[in-house]
């Protein structure tokens, strides 16, 4: 099984349940993860995806995505980072010093609201080595937590990585690694990780895709998500049936 396709397996595992959900420009799994779990849903999930008019409801005017926010309307959104740290802080801005940054990032833009305002927000994370996951970042550009008394009714349930997947436990201010993507294990974890974080008890290898899944991205995903990611679309379906194939002949 492809990486892509696990990953885009454990995000639409982890919309179970949301009725809205808001998804950013330039997030091709998570685009496909949504419209599955749109389409698991029959139906009744919602979506606000920035770049594509068919789930964009409200005009260009970014004012009205973060009112929406403010007011409670998504439950739901996904944010990547240059760094994150064990309070689930993120970091857009760079690396070094300001005003001499040695790295820079395209910035903050609009995260700090939505982040703190949309609940069930999931981190997820191309890269999962010391350099991204740091014991602090560098600058917050959206605070996981908050100090008691800070209205911040959004923030992270769960970090997903090319390692792993942790849940984040907002009293505790603390991640869980919750199950272990095949092929890895929990020292390379640690070795990869610069905060520490907890173990779950029971920890497991994280869950592919269902037959559904795969039968649902094929025929009903696949070709809606084409019309903003053509390219991305191309490899998944090729993963798709890669994996529909192997799950026809073990069975």
């Amino acid at each position: 099984m492809s990486a892509r396709l696990l990953y885009v397996a454990t995000l639409t595992r982890l919309l179970e349940g949301r009725k809205h959900v808001f998804v950013g420009g330039g997030s091709p799994d998570a685009a496909a993860a949504t419209l599955l779990q749109r389409a698991l849903s029959g139906n009744r999930l919602q979506l606000t995806m920035l770049g594509d008019k068919r789930y964009l409801f409200l005009s260009n005017d970014y004012t009205e995505i973060f009112n929406c926010a403010a007011t409670g309307r998504y439950d739901a959104f996904f944010m990547g980072g240059g760094q994150i740290d064990g309070r689930a802080n993120v970091n857009l801005i760079g690396i070094g010093d300001h005003p001499s940054l040695k790295v820079r990032w395209p910035g903050s833009r609009g995260t700090p609201l939505v982040y703190m305002m949309i609940p069930n927000t999931i981190l997820f994370l191309e890269e999962h080595t010391l350099r991204v996951l740091v014991p602090k970042v560098d600058y917050i550009s959206a605070p996981g937590a908050s100090e008691p008394g800070v209205y911040h009714p959004g923030g992270p349930i769960a970090l997903v990585t090319p390692r792993c997947v942790f849940s984040f436990d907002k009293q505790r201010v603390r991640f869980t690694l919750e199950t272990l993507n095949p092929g890895h294990t929990l020292d390379e974890v640690r070795e990869n990780t610069g905060f520490e974080f907890d173990v779950r008890p029971d920890l497991s290898e994280t869950p592919g895709p269902s037959l559904a899944m795969l039968e649902t991205l094929q025929d009903r995903v696949l070709d809606e998500l084409s019309v903003i990611y053509p390219q991305y679309t191309e490899e998944l379906r090729a993963d798709v049936a890669a994996a529909i194939a192997a799950s026809k002949a073990v069975a």
